[in-house]
């Protein structure tokens, strides 16, 4: 496929109206006239604050997003988001992945997994006067990043007064400002309701990021909390959290051409990179990892084959190392469709040019300088790539951990480094329980040797010779002869037990070197190789600490000129999107429709996975057993959109649709991390999750392409009929508010 390649011109002259954009809450406030024009009915000042409704019932889950849709602490997010739960509660016996979960009643909720949480993001303040404001100009690049980083955790240590919360100092347009945020974490999550994976992954991994969409990506958790209201662990005493606000449900959804927002947590884009970096990821990077999922997808499938056992453990991490590799496969894809690096070059240009007239020494410092240390940055890339994944198993993963919160724990908490300090040792210990439900041993060796071989095909430059003494490694050695090299390592190692492993805790650097776990002796013999490498990551961190920055601040400042708002790129903080319900040319003659129903699914199903559909829902549509959830007119017709106002051509027909709706698109800007983020109508309710975007989509994390952008959601219509005249969800069901206008 070819697209329009958009000239600055153009692109300039687009802002007023296009739905680019993941704003920070606070900005909102600047974007008035954009929500009138998609007709939201709520004020840039109430999205902006989250203290009221609908923000304060916006969830992160750490990974994914959620909202609270009951009184009673009821979440709802993603289907592949609670996938980790949902494993974590299966066996071969009982598998829930295939089967799917329904509690009809609070008792027979499952404990989510030693690890999952809820954070409610209750505070955001700007914190960059005490983070960097004070750093003298010519510290030295190392000493900057351990300034920076002794600061964040100065003001993070401040905040943590309480221990029900968790505060972070996230960085915004890459070091230019810093936020602290704060957030209630809720320790007990549990699983209340699932569809089958048939659901809940129809389509698969085939379907992925493809359009149309049929896919029930939804799944119910809910928070506990001790009877005091406070956070607490998971304990059989605790009660449902009751949250400030919770979403209402629309039922009658929306149509063609409503006005949305999107609230939720992305995780990160890269739309303020160097058309360098784009280069560098498209030629390397991305081919790189797409070799390394490849190789990792390959040999687990492989050993599920043989033992179902393995296929339950490993689920969610096929699952998402699929989806990661088909991503990268659809960015490089659209940098192919769309010439992103050439779009990029002319921004860059622009701004250069603007940069040279307007006399800002630091301007023009931090341009010429930063491609300098992005070729660096990528040197080191590719100088560690292959070491890393050389030490691509879980239980070597363990001891390195366990070892290094040995060698943390000899200082002071302060000076220790994030993830080792006393506020992040029950999370530590989670890890550690979770294991149990996530590893096989001969899995791990399998994934372990693979990646040896494929370290040792490097040049002797890219290799550790630390590394290679430590397990007798040779050049031309095959996975078989690594793995039978490697073989009595998981009989001699403690780690493959939990007890084993909890043991480690509290022990001291002298205790694990005078080990004779195999894992442990390693991870102790790397230790040094891996701080070297990681004080070279601090030394470039410290001087994009200086350089991007100035970047930032010459982007925005020539923006402004242009009277035009910037966004951060995603960092996994809580965002804000706004977009209408939109279809998209997909290619010469392709004309996709905003919606998809049931009676597509059902014309979609084969006999097998991963279109096999569940004989009750088939059952409960053929006896029409829909009502309220039936639509004929959901298509009514759309402005003409962006595309045809530039390509001069007319808006598509409206397409009926005659059935229960079940997926449709929108024109909001989302990433990864936007999983299960609440789509909402224009008065703030919940007509939907997201869930996915299309193909075409993919390399909008580089470049917001407005005429094919397009996010997928679960239509709420679509969980409400499923859990009124299929699952028998009424206990859930009587609990949401649940509207209809």
């Amino acid at each position: 496929m070819k697209y329009l390649l958009l000239t600055t011109a153009i692109i300039a002259s687009l802002t007023a109206t296009a739905d680019e954009g993941q704003w920070q809450p606070h900005q909102l406030k600047q974007l008035q006239p954009q929500l009138d024009a998609r007709g939201i009915q709520l004020s840039g000042e109430q999205l902006a604050d989250l203290t009221q409704y609908p923000m304060n019932a916006i969830v992160s889950l750490g990974y994914c997003s959620a909202s609270f849709v009951s009184a009673e602490g009821l979440v709802i997010t993603n289907h592949h988001c609670g996938y980790g739960a949902i494993q974590q509660n299966s066996s071969t016996e009982r598998n829930l992945m295939a089967q799917g979960f329904l509690a009809k009643t609070k008792a027979e909720e499952l404990p989510a997994g030693p690890q999952e949480r809820l954070y409610i993001t209750e505070q955001v303040l700007d914190v960059t006067a005490k983070v960097s404001g004070g750093l003298a100009a010519d510290l030295a690049p190392l000493a900057r990043y351990q300034a920076i980083e002794n600061n964040r955790k100065t003001i993070i240590k401040d905040c943590e007064t309480d221990a029900n919360y968790r505060c972070n100092v996230v960085s915004f347009h890459h070091g230019l400002e810093y936020f602290l945020i704060k957030q209630l974490m809720i320790q007990d999550v549990r699983l209340v309701y699932a569809p089958p994976e048939s659901v809940g992954n129809f389509g698969g991994d085939i379907d992925n990021y493809e359009y149309p969409r049929h896919t029930g990506d939804f799944t119910f958790l809910r928070g506990y909390v001790a009877k005091d209201g406070k956070p607490a662990p998971y304990s059989v005493d605790n009660v449902p959290y009751q949250p400030k606000n919770f979403l209402k449900v629309n039922a009658s959804g929306v149509r063609s051409g409503d006005g949305i927002l999107l609230a939720g947590y992305p995780g990160k884009t890269s739309r303020y990179r160097l058309a360098e970096e784009i280069d560098f990821a498209a030629s390397w990077e991305y081919p790189a990892n797409i070799q390394t999922y490849t190789e990792l997808i390959g040999t687990i499938e492989r050993l599920g084959q043989q033992n179902a056992d393995y296929q339950v453990k490993y689920a969610s991490v096929v699952k998402g190392h699929h989806n990661r590799m088909k991503k990268l496969k659809g960015l490089l894809d659209g940098f192919k469709a769309t010439d992103i690096q050439g779009i990029k070059r002319q921004q860059q240009q622009a701004l250069q040019q603007w940069i040279a007239s307007s006399e800002v020494p630091a301007y023009q410092q931090a341009v010429t300088q930063l491609g300098a240390l992005v070729a660096k940055e990528q040197q080191f890339l590719q100088q560690t790539y292959y070491f890393d994944n050389a030490r691509r198993s879980d239980l070597l993963q363990t001891a390195t951990d366990l070892y290094r919160l040995a060698v943390e724990q000899q200082k002071p908490d302060a000076a220790r480094e994030i993830g080792y300090q006393d506020r992040d040792l029950t999370m530590f210990q989670g890890k550690l329980k979770r294991l149990d439900t996530r590893f096989a041993a001969e899995v791990d060796l399998a994934l372990w040797s693979e990646q040896l071989e494929v370290y040792l095909a490097q040049p002797e430059a890219v290799r550790s010779t630390v590394l290679d003494q430590a397990l007798q490694l040779k050049p031309g050695q095959t996975q078989s002869q690594i793995s039978t090299l490697l073989q009595d390592w998981y009989q001699r190692s403690d780690l493959t037990s939990l007890s084993g492993r909890m043991a480690w805790l509290g022990k001291t650097p002298a205790q694990f070197a005078q080990s004779d776990d195999p894992f442990i002796k390693l991870a102790v013999a790397l230790f040094d190789t891996q701080m070297q490498q990681e004080q070279q990551k601090n030394q470039l961190a410290g001087e994009f600490s200086s350089l991007r920055p100035a970047y930032m601040q010459a982007v925005i400042a020539y923006h402004k000129t242009l009277g035009r708002p910037v966004y951060p790129d995603a960092n996994g903080t809580l965002r804000i999107t706004y977009g209408h319900v939109d279809g998209y040319p997909a290619a010469d003659g392709v004309y996709k429709t905003p919606f998809t129903t049931v009676a597509g699914m059902l014309a979609k199903q084969q006999q097998s996975a991963p279109f096999l559909v569940p004989e009750k829902l088939v059952q409960a549509y053929q006896q029409q057993r829909y009502q309220g959830f039936y639509h004929r007119d959901l298509a009514a017709k759309a402005d003409d959109s962006w595309w045809c106002g530039v390509m001069n051509c007319a808006q598509p027909a409206a397409v009926p649709v005659n059935s229960v709706p079940l997926n449709f698109l929108s024109s909001a800007d989302t990433t990864g991390g936007n999983s299960g983020s609440a789509v909402l109508n224009a008065k703030g309710e919940l007509v939907g999750l997201n869930f996915d975007s299309t193909y075409e989509s993919i390399s909008k994390d580089w470049y917001f392409n407005e005429a094919v952008t397009r996010a997928i959601h679960v239509d709420i219509r679509y969980v409400l009929w499923l859990m009124q005249y299929v699952d028998n969800a009424d206990n859930l069901l009587a609990e949401m508010s649940i509207v209809q206008h």
